[in-house]
């Protein structure tokens, strides 16, 4: 099966370096130059495995990894950086990082290591994601973007979708507002938090049509999904 990986690194030629290496050893490669992109583009596709530099710009790595352990625990997550002191090590496995490769750093090393991670979650990387969800009498095509019941079909955009998969990952339990914003926007301010709640009120609208569905506004937290049996 094709490795999809997420690289998160602000230096372009080190990057260029790292997906022509990658990809010559048959991993497929996502290039984020920030770490707010790179949060974005995690909740866009699946990921098998994540690198991310430790220094960069509107999200630096450790943050990023902390932002993506709120919605995937399991995704390994190997850190590029120059920072070599102890307590830099210790902030990014506390922050949800698996490896660390200090800079400089040879491509084998880097390719070892990436195999090893791999190696770790074998069954998890075999097990794909699923495209087609269902949510009560919904069926959620994750891929082509549509929510169908009966003989109505919904188009989504691209947000709501993503909106929806946030949704059903914390099915039945409380979904903090900021995961969606910085899932999604890539950042949390009160202009585009406005704008999320414009998006729940549209898929509340989507789902009425099954009375067992309910999208609660856990006021000041966030969001939950739950289909009551």
């Amino acid at each position: 099966m094709e490795i999809n990986i997420l690289l998160a690194e602000d230096d372009f030629s080190l990057g260029f370096v790292i997906v022509d290496q990658l990809k010559l050893d048959g991993y497929r490669v996502t290039l984020a130059t920030d770490g707010s992109d790179a949060l974005k583009r995690f909740n866009e596709k699946q990921f098998h495995l994540c690198i991310f530099d430790v220094m960069m710009p509107k999200k630096d790595g450790f943050t990023l990894a902390s932002d993506i352990r709120k919605i995937n625990s399991e995704i390994p997550i190997l850190f590029l950086t120059a920072k070599t002191m102890t307590e830099d090590k210790v902030q990014g496995f506390k922050s949800g990082g698996d490896d660390y490769l200090t800079k400089p750093f040879s491509v084998e090393e880097l390719q070892l290591r990436i195999k090893a991670l791999l190696r770790r979650v074998n069954i998890k990387v075999d097990k794909p994601e699923d495209k087609i969800i269902s949510i009560g009498h919904y069926v959620f095509d994750t891929e082509n973007l549509c929510l169908t019941i009966q003989n109505s079909k919904k188009s989504l955009t691209k947000k709501e979708a993503q909106i929806l998969k946030l949704l059903f990952k914390f099915n039945g339990q409380v979904l903090p507002r900021e995961v969606i914003l910085n899932a999604v926007w890539g950042q949390n301010d009160y202009f585009v938090g406005r704008s999320l709640d414009v998006f729940i009120t549209k898929l509340r609208k989507y789902l009425k049509d099954d009375d067992r569905i309910v999208l609660s506004n856990i006021h000041g937290v966030g969001f939950k999904l739950e289909v009551i049996k």
